[in-house]
């Protein structure tokens, strides 16, 4: 990821040293891992070991993300994958870096890392990728005839450059966290229906009246009635006389 360039360039730096003008070296003169050709490539035409030797931070960031960072896509490849193709690039030229990242992945190898192989990288564990570039890389530079020179140094640097590598893998997954368990609110209590209204007793239900209450009140009624009709015709006559 483009992310990490910073990142990874500091690595290289690391590993990369400072001022080397070794005749055995098929690279020639390098400050900081910059050839002179890559520096007169990109910064200055016409400049010297002098000028090379007094290179500056930005120059070297320049360099090295157009000859080697965007020349292997380690803006597009997963974390991890990315230093450790950019690493091989810089120690082995881009074309051979992209050509074993394919390899690796099951692409066809073209050295021309595109859309079939960043999607062929992302599609694999990033461990797998990163072990199998470095188990590849280390091969070929044991079959070089100056193994015997710089041999410890490059074994030591791609042993580096897995174990970076692997850990830049960790912050993929911290990158995912996952979200936060929101809490489950407490069900709402069931509703309790209202009670049914209380039906009104039945007939049946109904306490019985008693077989005689008819005939008291039969001779009750039947007898004040009779006195009350008495009553009124006695004070209508008496009325009569006074």
């Amino acid at each position: 990821m483009d992310r990490n360039f910073q990142r990874a360039l500091s690595l290289v730096l690391n590993s990369e040293g400072g001022w080397a003008d070794n005749p055995e070296d098929p690279g020639g003169a390098t400050m900081k891992g910059v050839t002179l050709a890559n520096f007169r490539r990109y910064v200055q035409a016409n400049a010297t070991k002098d000028d090379l030797r007094n290179i500056t931070d930005a120059q070297l960031a320049v360099v090295y993300r157009k000859f080697y960072w965007d020349a292997v896509a380690g803006g597009q490849l997963p974390d991890g994958i990315d230093y450790a193709v950019f690493d091989f690039a810089v120690n082995s030229g881009p074309g051979r870096a992209a050509r074993y990242l394919q390899a690796v992945v099951g692409v066809a190898q073209d050295g021309n890392i595109g859309l079939a192989t960043l999607a062929a990288a992302a599609a694999k564990p990033a461990g797998f990728v990163i072990d199998h570039v470095c188990d590849a890389r280390l091969a070929f530079l044991e079959k070089l005839p100056t193994w015997s020179t710089f041999g410890k140094g490059w074994s030591a640097r791609v042993a580096s450059v897995r174990t970076e590598a692997l850990k830049m893998t960790a912050q993929t997954v911290q990158s995912v966290a996952p979200a936060p368990v929101q809490p489950v609110p407490a069900p709402n209590p069931p509703a309790v229906p209202p009670a049914p209204p209380m039906a009104a007793p039945s007939p049946s239900r109904a306490k019985s009246r008693p077989w005689f209450a008819p005939l008291i009140a039969a001779l009750i009624v039947g007898p004040l009635t009779a006195l009350a009709s008495w009553w009124h015709e006695f004070v209508a006559w008496f009325h009569s006389f006074f």
